[in-house]
């Protein structure tokens, strides 16, 4: 496996400024980086204030600095904004039709050397470097919401990446504080996406069957194995699991059960206008009395004692944020 050295930039370029590209813009300023924006949208500013406020409140709860901010500005156009750019983040609407258009805009005014990381959560590499002129500087770096706090980062090649590029690419991620994790083979939507898709389907047919509603499944996971996750994960936890008998002792206790019928991930039910209804009333009857922004915060406030606890344990994403404070 190719290891990659952590390193420093001083501007970068952020074209699509909605939730995600607010957020790794704002990652980049509280990490000292100037960031040039493009967004055609009239409210792309508004946007990123409203997020960067949040990422200021959350990196002060944490105790990271916040007194030595990049500066941004709203750039006229894409070529505008990556002109003099040492690395540039795409993050605009996932359509491979969009991201074609804008990625020949890049490469018509970027550095041929400056490296162009694309936020989608699906779509291969490959796929993007099929028109463009120097496929080989681009990577996948899928990042997960809110992008200033959670630090992993899927860092995917194409056919035409060398590893050289994709080393480049997580020592920069890395000098933002993030975990950037090689995704080796190729594949449609990376690796967290494939294990939330799994979820998602499967808590479809849950509510679609009125097993459970929206509230009870979220509560079973934030009351339970959510938890877990928080600071082992899957194969960690199974093995804490097994007991004296670990890994192994697991697999032969609950192994056989991969063949009985407790799942549908092959299938989903049909979004009937029915099914939206349910989805939609629930959910609301959840969290519809707060605004999208206070459950943000709520949320970053969550996920900002998490890392604190993780990281006074030395344990999880919390050796993260202790190597980035070190730096």
């Amino acid at each position: 496996m190719a290891e990659f050295e952590v390193s420093s930039i001083e501007r970068a370029a952020v074209v699509g400024c909605g939730v995600i590209g607010a957020a790794w813009a704002s990652r980049m300023l509280l990490n000292g980086v100037d960031v040039a924006i493009s967004d055609p949208s009239d409210n792309a500013e508004q946007i990123l204030t409203e997020v960067l406020g949040n990422a200021v409140a959350a990196y002060d709860d944490l105790g990271l600095p916040t007194d030595g901010q990049g500066t941004y500005r709203m750039a006229t156009s894409v070529a505008d904004a990556v002109a003099d750019a040492q690395f540039i983040q795409e993050s605009v609407p996932e359509r491979p039709d969009i991201k074609a258009a804008v990625l020949a805009e890049i490469e018509a005014a970027a550095p041929v050397d400056t490296i162009i990381g694309s936020s989608t959560s699906g779509i291969k590499p490959s796929t993007m470097q099929a028109t463009m002129t120097n496929p080989e500087r681009l990577v996948v770096g899928h990042p997960y919401n809110p992008v200033y706090l959670l630090p992993v980062v899927e860092v995917v090649g194409g056919e035409h990446t060398p590893i050289e590029v994709i080393c480049q690419a997580q020592g920069i991620y890395a000098g933002i504080g993030m975990k950037p994790v090689h995704v080796r083979v190729e594949i449609d939507a990376f690796v967290g996406d494939r294990l939330l898709e799994a979820v998602w389907r499967e808590a479809l047919w849950l509510v679609n069957d009125g097993v459970a509603t929206t509230q009870e499944i979220d509560d079973i996971m934030t009351h339970g194995f959510g938890l877990r996750w928080a600071q082992m994960g899957l194969f960690e936890t199974y093995r804490v699991a097994g007991g004296a008998g670990g890994f192994r002792h697991f697999i032969e206790q609950f192994g056989p059960t991969l063949e009985w019928p407790w799942t549908k991930l092959m299938d989903t039910p049909d979004f009937t206008p029915e099914l939206v209804d349910t989805l939609v009333e629930q959910s609301d009857a959840q969290s519809g009395a707060h605004t999208i922004r206070e459950l943000e915060r709520t949320r970053d406030q969550n996920v900002v004692g998490f890392l604190k606890v993780l990281e006074a344990n030395n344990w999880g994403a919390g050796t993260t944020i202790a190597e980035h404070r070190k730096r």
